[in-house]
């Protein structure tokens, strides 16, 4: 490829040598561009434009054959002595520049790739999104230690008195008393009368004697 370049830029030089000096007379050589042109990393593809440019304006084109390419920048009625050449390779900024020379001759091998400016300055921060949803209960924790005993309370009010117990069961019969004297002679049924209601008489006063211990 290094040769290939050599020969063209050979060639450009022998073609500036057969313009006629008459021609020279009245226009300043051009300053001859050959090399290589490359767009994102790969050759530029046959026929992608190549131009060069000075002071903001387009000065020279050529197309890309086989990666390479050749430029002719003829300063016309202006004058390009010093100023610096800049290129494009399909309308994206080659990387490299050289000063224009009269009659000069550069082999320069272009670069360019696309989107290659400098980052902008950082925007502002946006606003904040939405709460996000509530996320899943956690796992219990272990349980705390035992707390102090708690004050004593106070008594309680005394209860109402019970009800009255039943009455116990009657006690037991008293002794017999001593049998009476007899009676004058009477009637048999007459003694016998007397007799039962002697008994009556001592049972009622055993009960009354038992009532009244009780109570």
């Amino acid at each position: 490829m290094t040769k290939t370049r050599f020969l063209t830029l050979v060639m450009a030089l022998a073609l500036l040598l057969a313009i006629p000096t008459a021609v020279f007379a009245q226009r300043v050589p051009p300053h001859v561009f050959v090399g290589t042109a490359s767009l994102n990393g790969v050759a530029a593809a046959d026929g992608a434009a190549v131009t060069a440019w000075v002071d903001g304006d387009q000065v020279a084109d050529a197309y890309a054959s086989g990666g390479d390419y050749t430029l002719l920048v003829d300063q016309g009625d202006s004058s390009f002595a010093g100023k610096a050449v800049s290129f494009k390779i399909s309308g994206v900024d080659a990387a490299e520049t050289a000063d224009w020379i009269q009659g000069g001759a550069e082999v320069l091998d272009l670069v360019s790739a696309a989107g290659s400016t400098a980052s902008g300055a950082t925007g502002e921060a946006g606003v904040s999104g939405a709460k996000g949803a509530k996320g899943d209960t956690g796992a219990a924790g272990p349980a705390g230690s035992v707390g102090a005993a708690g004050a004593a309370g106070s008594n309680g009010s005394d209860g109402s008195s019970g009800a009255a117990g039943a009455a116990g069961p009657a006690g037991s019969a008293g002794a017999a008393g001593s049998a009476g004297a007899a009676g004058a002679d009477g009637g048999g049924g007459l003694g016998v009368i007397a007799l039962i209601v002697a008994i009556v008489a001592l049972l009622a006063a055993g009960g009354s004697y038992m009532m009244g211990r009780r109570a």
